[in-house]
């Protein structure tokens, strides 16, 4: 993925990197696009549960530690 972009899976509330070569980031957000939690997956591993996310963004690995994403924070989605 290109940095700048992400995927955003909706409705998501669990994802995996089964079969992938490489980690991601991983944003939950609820329906206002407030971060409920965040990880770094690396491959072969599953996320855990989140109950009250309306979607997921997944982004390459290490953009939510550079733009200091955090929980609580509102992220606004920009199609392309």
């Amino acid at each position: 993925m290109p940095s700048g972009e992400g995927l955003w899976l909706k409705p998501c509330r669990s994802v995996h990197t089964f079969f992938m070569r490489f980690a991601i980031d991983v944003a939950f957000l609820d329906g206002e696009g407030v971060v409920l939690s965040k990880t770094t997956l690396s491959p072969w591993k599953m996320s855990r549960w989140e109950a009250r996310a309306a979607g997921v963004l997944e982004l390459p690995s290490g953009t939510l530690g550079r733009t200091r994403t955090d929980v609580g924070d509102r992220i606004t989605l920009k199609q392309i």
